[in-house]
This record gives structure tokens, C-alpha cells and sequence, in this order.
């Protein structure tokens, strides 16, 4: 299913592509579930994209408990199993599930960013999926600086306005203008089929751009913890928020919760 290889390369640049992971059937229950989100979303959902964007950009978070096609992609696919590999931790714990829909021509881009500061778990042992279940062209794709998950955290702002409401402000690093320099910097990115994922450690510098073309972007992505992962809560409101779980689990704590359930353990 996955071979030492990939998983050096993704222990070595923080991201990489795995072909076909999932069958069509599975991709029929993925596809069905962000249907399903998108026709009932939950409070949790936001639209990154602005009024006068010619197409719509829409996240929703943690519904797994809620729709049974998500639940039954995650709990019955490879997604665990490769998840505890690729982090080379003896356990696989899931953290939260990530809908992301771009509609034809929307041109809101995604900035670059790492997502770990944005959270509330602190340790190394992480991986995030990005699993589309339309085509995605290379101009669309998501894409990667290779290695930077080995490097500093750095300053989470706000996508729309470039804000820091997590760190205050000269706390951590900025970004580098990556965009402006590209030649500069390793960066990695793949045309997609539905079957096909990208997995990432949640520090890795990743970004995307908007959807050229008359075909939607829908895309879910998995989040999963390792054995090392501890429980980090933020004086700030994290994303996704987890209210009441400040009160349950302490700082430092494993996330042994019922929102974060083992799906995998090593034999």
C-alpha cells in the first residue's frame, strides 16, 4: 500500500503524491458526503472568497460525526493505515476532517502558510491528506516548499486581510514572499485525478490558486495525529475550534478524546 520510499520522501520534504490511493467506489462515497456537506452547512462553514469574486470559495470543518459518507471514507479507506506510516508513529488518530470547494472561476487564492500555528496540538508527528475528488490541473493544484516543515513555525495571519490574531505580532518569523521569488525556493506540486492524494506535514508551506477552467475544485482533506501529539490550547480561537475541550483535556495531555478517536494501531 506504501512503499519505504514514500515514506522517506515525505519524511525528507514534508509532501508528497500517492496515485490512486482510493477506487471509484470509495471516491463515489467521498463525492456523495461533500455533496451532502455542501447542501447542509454546518456553522462552522466560511467563504474565504469576496463579493466580487466570479466564483465561490467554501470550507466547512469537522462533520464527520454528522455525515455518514465522510465517516465511512475515513473509518473504511486506507487513510489510517497510510496516515501511522507516513508520520512513522505506532498509532493513527484522527484530528478533523476539511472541506474545500472552489466553483468555476474563482479567483481567491489560498496564501502561503503552514497550518500546525493555527492549531492547538503541539509535536512532530502529523499528516494532513488533500484528496480531490475532480480533476485539478497544475495551475490549480496545491503546492508545497519542499522541506520547510523543517524549519521554524512562522506567523499565521488571516487569509483575507493579512492579519495576526493568533501570535501577537513579532513573536514568530514572517513569511518570506515566496511568490515573488519562486525560482528561489523547491517548490513541488502535482496535476491530480480523483484516487489520487497529496499528503503533507502540517508545517510544510503550502498554497494554491484559484480554479481557471469551467470545472469545480472539490477537494476534502483528513487530518490525522501520531503518538507525540499533546494537547495545545490557545488563548486565541484556534481553526478549527474544539469549544470546551480547554476544560477536558490540559495542556500537554495526549488528545485522547472521544473527538479524536484511534482508527489505527500498528500489530
Amino acid at each position: 500500500m506504501i512503499d519505504t520510499a514514500t515514506i522517506e520522501c515525505f519524511q525528507r520534504d514534508g509532501a508528497v503524491c500517492i496515485r490512486q490511493l482510493f477506487g471509484a467506489e470509495e471516491m463515489a462515497v467521498l463525492r456523495a458526503g461533500i455533496d451532502e456537506n455542501l447542501a447542509h452547512l454546518s456553522p462552522r462553514a466560511k467563504v474565504p472568497s469576496g463579493a466580487d469574486d466570479p466564483g465561490r470559495f467554501v470550507e466547512d470543518f469537522c462533520n464527520w460525526q454528522d455525515n455518514a459518507d465522510y465517516r465511512r471514507f475515513i473509518f473504511e479507506s486506507a487513510l489510517p493505515e497510510t496516515a501511522g506510516r507516513l508520520m512513522r508513529s505506532g498509532s493513527a488518530r484522527l484530528y478533523h476532517d476539511h472541506m474545500l470547494t472552489k466553483e468555476p472561476g474563482t479567483r481567491a487564492a489560498t496564501p502561503w502558510h503552514q497550518d500546525q500555528p493555527y492549531y492547538n496540538i503541539d509535536g512532530r508527528q502529523n499528516v494532513s491528506f488533500w484528496i480531490p475528488v475532480d480533476p485539478v490541473s497544475r495551475d490549480s493544484t496545491l503546492e508545497f516548499v519542499a522541506g520547510s516543515h523543517l524549519g521554524p513555525w512562522l506567523m499565521p495571519r488571516s487569509f483575507m486581510d493579512a492579519q495576526a490574531k493568533w501570535f501577537p505580532e513579532g513573536t514568530l518569523a514572517d513569511l518570506p514572499n515566496i511568490e515573488a521569488q519562486r525560482a528561489a525556493f523547491p517548490i513541488l506540486g502535482w496535476e491530480l485525478q480523483p484516487g489520487d492524494a497529496v499528503c503533507f506535514h502540517m508545517l510544510t508551506l503550502h498554497a494554491t490558486a484559484g480554479v481557471t477552467g469551467p470545472n469545480r475544485r472539490r477537494v476534502f482533506s483528513v487530518r490525522f495525529l501520531g503518538e507525540d501529539i499533546t494537547h495545545a490550547p490557545r488563548r486565541w480561537r484556534t481553526s478549527p475550534e474544539f469549544p470546551g475541550l480547554r476544560e477536558e483535556l490540559p495542556a500537554g495531555a495526549a488528545m485522547d478524546h472521544a473527538l479524536f478517536p484511534v482508527l489505527w494501531r500498528a500489530t
